[in-house]
């Protein structure tokens, strides 16, 4: 009997398509199940992710793994194939600060920035180009994050890449730009174009009107506010 992979995920969510594109990376079938996160959540959802009851949800074999850095890890010690983290241990440290970096700094300010209120967009847009210059500074001449392929770094990066450049696209916003951070900007290019990003990241044409769904609706609450 072969092994059983199922991953629990939203389309347009930045952080549950990270485990789609690590087992594709792998070569690892699965099964995907999308869950209405702003609807009805599955039981199985709530079954499998008592404690933040939200995508993504890694199954194996039975068994539930959440969080979408731990579930990247988890496939990384799985399945051997196609490593995307370094093997030197100081190569693997390095890349585990970038992807903290991401998430923690980089990934949130940007957000933050596409999302805040005018008297405060200045502020926090200055603030997120800082992190923009501190993140291209670690590309460092490559074409990826992981050198001349796809790594963890990149995988989680593209949250930056990806989707904060539809969402500044409907704000009016230019944050990562080509002429700004020509490096940065090539790099969003080049993963959004490889073939198997492509296979998991949301199609540009129905992630555009859904974002711009969500902003009309947070500026609508917040006018009632």
């Amino acid at each position: 009997m072969g092994e059983e992979v199922k991953v629990f995920g939203y389309w347009a969510s930045p952080y549950s398509y990270r485990a789609e594109l690590a087992l594709k990376l792998k070569g690892v079938s699965y099964e995907y199940i999308n869950e209405d996160i702003f609807g009805n959540k599955s039981d199985l959802l709530l079954k499998y992710n008592p404690i933040h009851k939200k995508v993504p949800v890694l199954l194996h074999n039975g068994k539930p793994i959440v969080e979408s850095l731990v579930i990247l890890e988890y496939i990384e010690e799985t399945w051997k194939q196609n490593p995307y983290l370094p093997q030197d241990p100081y190569d693997k440290a390095t890349a585990r600060f970038w992807i903290k970096f991401i998430d923690e700094k980089c990934f949130p300010t940007l957000w933050l920035a596409a999302w805040s209120a005018e008297n405060e967009r200045e502020k926090v847009t200055n603030e997120a180009c800082e992190y923009l210059k501190t993140l291209e500074s670690a590309l460092n001449g490559k074409k990826f994050f992981g050198g001349e392929t796809i790594g963890m770094v990149d995988i989680v990066a593209s949250s930056v890449g990806y989707f904060i450049r539809v969402t500044q696209e409907i704000m009016g916003l230019n944050l990562l730009s080509a002429d700004k951070f020509p490096q940065l900007f090539q790099w969003s290019e080049d993963f959004a174009n490889c073939s198997i990003a492509k296979e998991s990241l949301p199609p540009r044409d129905k992630l555009l009107p859904f974002v711009k769904g969500l902003i009309a609706k947070y500026q609508q609450d917040n006018a009632k506010a």
